[in-house]
């Protein structure tokens, strides 16, 4: 697993979302990005973190971000979940563990006793260059987006 670290360049990814299409970092040059990983759609704390970023996404963007969210769920799944809590922004279906494993955030966990392979909940800000400004690895769900506009 990589250590990535602020100042390091962000791996390239290139993924498809929720349509199908496919979405990479190299779209974004030029713009800063919010990458989020989270373990799957429709579980309690990944609906309240993602909620709590649709409900402050016109602060996102007012600050100059693009916002994508990254877990191995389908595309279908996808779309039933931006359906269900009107998510307006893009999630990539990362079915085979590569983008999480290029940032270093697939690994083994362990709830319950239990240990499995899965993503690990954090979000790399991305600078026009690339290059990682920031990473959030103790996310709080419920106030995710204050943690992003707040990190310095």
């Amino acid at each position: 697993m990589t250590q990535l670290k602020k100042g390091d360049k962000a791996p390239s990814y290139a993924g498809v979302n929720q349509a199908n299409k496919k979405i990479s970092l190299a779209q974004f040059k030029g713009k800063k990005v919010i990458l989020y990983f989270y373990p799957a759609d429709m579980t309690p704390t990944c609906t309240i973190q993602a909620c709590n970023l649709r409900d402050n996404y016109s602060a996102l963007l007012k600050a100059g971000y693009s916002l994508i969210g990254v877990s191995p769920d389908s595309p279908e799944k996808h779309v039933k979940f931006i359906e269900r809590h009107q998510l307006p922004f893009d999630l990539i279906a990362d079915e085979d563990h590569s983008i999480a494993t290029a940032y270093g955030v697939w690994g083994k966990k362990k709830m319950f006793g239990k240990e499995y392979d899965g993503i690990k909940r954090t979000t790399f800000i991305i600078d026009e260059k690339g290059k990682i400004e920031s990473i959030i690895d103790k996310v709080t769900s419920k106030s995710h987006s204050d943690q992003i506009l707040n990190k310095n």
